[in-house]
């Protein structure tokens, strides 16, 4: 009788507690943005995941032994899943110093047992911002285009370039080891108009900073794009939706307006991202040439209306050049550099790329026949497959086009010595640069 007393003392006073344990749960913490660097203002963002809520969140900065307390929320909140942000750094804190710190984050469980959780980041402060000078050079732009800029960095940073627009363009050491560093950018084919390149460099800790080029958009050079109605036959509509979709189903128009528009765009992204495969070096010294006795049957953004049967059914820019010799033509790499990649890719057929260091690449497409592989290198004239027709190519042609990093761009200047002379090699070392 005693031992059953003594068990039920003790399970009516271990059961509240098991059911406490059961039902309480330590907050879990992680941050959606990577944290490296605490500059002035550097925003955080902070999740927390707890099915009972959390009590109380507290950010803290810990530096050479002392901690300071950067944030707090006091307020429960019953939510299991919630999203904080908040700004820590120099500003609000001015006891920080350059240096090594470390960012903790605990987060107390909105129950009866209020169990902790504990992030702890290494980072580093950073309080000033860098410094950028930049090339005072005079840049002559039109759509389509290439260019380089010049400049120097001092400071600590993480990321430097050329950004136009929405896009970016990033950085390298000087290739000759002179101080400074250097951007190809484009001003690509769709850019609004005057927009004006800016070099930016960041620290990776909000402390950003840009400088504008200095630029002029004469109207002369500003390119007039055509437009072509490309009229669609039975025979072809069949061609492009039996290669290149060929267990779909439905109506054919149907069909290749969806390959020429997704289809396309995902082609497209796939080029673009063949810019992490470039060389930190320049791979070529003689100017880009264009196919042996080639004749352009189509130039770079050219807008193509798709008509059949007398209706327009879609609307496509050409971004690149048609290149047309005789059936089946050798294609000649365009200048050195190395293969990254030889393989069928959607509208484009059987295609090559070529990268020729800092982002700038060729691509070679609707290839009857590949005769290289990823990672050959090729020489300038090599030739490294047939012309064909594969892909939505309506007749046997080359198309061919450049892409700085994962921008197309307009072919025609890298294919002039004069060109090349003025905007690269007279601005950094293109070692063994021949006209």
């Amino acid at each position: 009788m005693r031992k059953a007393i003594v068990f039920v003392i003790a399970l009516a006073v271990l059961t509240p507690i098991a059911i406490l344990l059961v039902r309480s749960a330590i907050p879990v913490l992680d941050l959606p943005l990577p944290v490296a660097f605490i500059g002035q203002a550097t925003p955080i963002t902070v999740h927390v995941r707890d099915p009972r809520g959390v009590r109380k969140v507290t950010a803290f900065v810990e530096q050479n032994g002392a901690q300071f307390q950067v944030w707090e929320i006091a307020q429960p909140s019953p939510a299991a899943d919630r999203t904080w942000s908040f700004v820590v750094g120099v500003r609000s804190t001015p006891q920080l110093q350059d240096g090594n710190a470390r960012l903790i984050i605990e987060a107390t469980s909105n129950d009866l047992l209020q169990r902790r959780a504990r992030l702890e980041r290494d980072v580093t402060v950073v309080t000033q911002a860098p410094t950028l000078s930049v090339d005072s050079e005079q840049h002559y732009l039109y759509l389509g285009m290439a260019d380089l800029a010049l400049f120097n960095v001092s400071g600590r940073w993480t990321a430097a370039g050329v950004r136009v627009g929405d896009q970016k363009f990033r950085s390298w050491p000087m290739p000759s080891g002179k101080p400074g560093l250097f951007s190809l950018f484009a001003f690509a084919w769709n850019m609004p108009a005057g927009t004006i390149p800016q070099v930016f460099v960041t620290n990776g800790a909000g402390n950003d900073v840009t400088t504008p080029l200095s630029v002029q958009f004469p109207k002369k050079e500003q390119p007039k794009y055509t437009v072509h109605d490309l009229q669609v036959t039975d025979v072809f509509l069949q061609k492009v939706v039996g290669e290149l979709d060929p267990n779909g189903s439905g109506d054919p128009v149907t069909r290749f307006v969806r390959i020429n528009n997704e289809m396309r765009s995902a082609n497209n992204r796939t080029l673009s991202d063949l810019r992490l495969k470039t060389a930190d070096r320049f791979l070529f010294s003689q100017p880009f040439a264009r196919q042996s006795h080639s004749q352009a049957e189509a130039s770079f953004a050219d807008v193509r209306n798709y008509i059949y049967q007398g209706k327009k059914i879609d609307q496509q820019v050409h971004l690149g050049y048609d290149l047309a010799v005789t059936q089946h033509v050798g294609v000649e790499a365009s200048n050195d550099g190395r293969v990254v990649y030889a393989a069928p890719l959607g509208i484009y057929g059987n295609c090559i790329v070529v990268d020729h260091g800092y982002g700038l690449q060729t691509i070679y497409g609707h290839l009857s026949h590949i005769e290289v592989h990823e990672g050959d290198l090729v020489k300038r004239g090599q030739v490294m497959g047939q012309s064909g027709m594969t892909g939505m190519a309506g007749g046997d042609h080359i198309h061919f086009a450049m892409q700085l990093d994962g921008v197309q761009i307009d072919p025609k200047e890298w294919w002039d010595s004069h060109w090349i002379q003025d905007h690269v090699a007279r601005r950094v070392d293109l070692p063994g640069f021949k006209k």
